[in-house]
């Protein structure tokens, strides 16, 4: 077996199964843009006879899927299947869903779950909002943690030695932080203020109010509520506020009895 230096904790990172991952990613990160084989084997630097193989290995097991022409490449449903097992397995996850059940009740605004992964955060749960029909963000999709209200609140219980490395930061709207300084001066007034508020930075007509969940240090979990500015007023968004401080005091005070079942690093 192929290993090459690199993997965390001193042990040798498998070559081919770190192929293997790299090219899901990839399909998983175009979304609805299926990839030819030369485009994939360009991308990994993998010779084309390999990637090939590659590619008929992981459709025979349902990871990858193909079209009629055998020509074109998107992600495959056990993708989705391994997806939903984490869900469903994750103790974090099934604390937080009664608690996102009643402030949607409560609220009737869309609200959200997320979880840092690296310089993103990954979406986990979403009850969306009885009013607004546009979906926002669905389970399973990734933004830049310093663009929204979820990042912003987790991105602010770390030091800003810990800031995304890269300047300008990636843009979603024209309301999205660019710099270090503008995004530092943001962090600084979530810590004073509690929470965060993502005011039109990942989505246009879209404000956010986000809360970490401290039940790990540094936390890595979140909740957001999402409201249309259209709807918002100072008095919406003291209720809201009010509402989602107190569904994190409530997980905060439930995690520990939250089932006993291992908590992943």
């Amino acid at each position: 077996m192929t290993q090459t230096a690199g993997g965390a904790g001193g042990v040798r990172e498998v070559k081919s199964a770190a192929r293997t991952v790299e090219l899901l990613e990839l399909l998983a990160a175009r979304g609805d843009r299926p990839a030819r084989l030369q485009e994939l084997a360009d991308e990994l630097e993998v010779p084309r006879s390999s990637m090939y193989a590659l590619l008929q290995t992981l459709i025979s097991r349902g990871w990858v899927r193909t079209d009629l022409t055998g020509s074109l490449y998107g992600i495959g449903i056990h993708a989705l299947l391994a997806g939903t097992s984490y869900l469903d397995s994750d103790p974090r996850v099934r604390l937080v869903r009664p608690y996102l059940d009643e402030a949607s009740q409560a609220l009737g605004e869309t609200l959200h779950m997320g979880r840092l992964d690296g310089r993103d955060v990954a979406y986990l749960a979403t009850r969306e909002s009885h009013e607004y029909l546009r979906t926002i963000t669905r389970v399973g999709r990734r933004l830049p943690a310093h663009v929204g209200a979820l990042g912003k609140a987790l991105l602010a219980e770390r030091p800003e030695a810990e800031l995304p490395p890269e300047e300008p930061l990636k843009a979603l709207t024209p309301h999205t932080h660019t710099t270090h300084a503008s995004l530092a001066a943001d962090l600084a007034a979530t810590r004073t203020r509690g929470y965060s508020i993502d005011r039109e930075e990942g989505v246009l007509g879209i404000v956010g109010f986000g809360f970490a969940l401290r039940y790990d240090r540094p936390a890595q979990d979140a909740i957001s509520c999402s409201v249309p500015v259209a709807r918002l007023t100072p008095e919406r968004e003291d209720r809201i506020v009010t509402v989602i401080r107190e569904a994190r005091s409530r997980i905060e005070a439930a995690a520990p009895a939250a089932g006993g079942a291992t908590y992943w690093r």
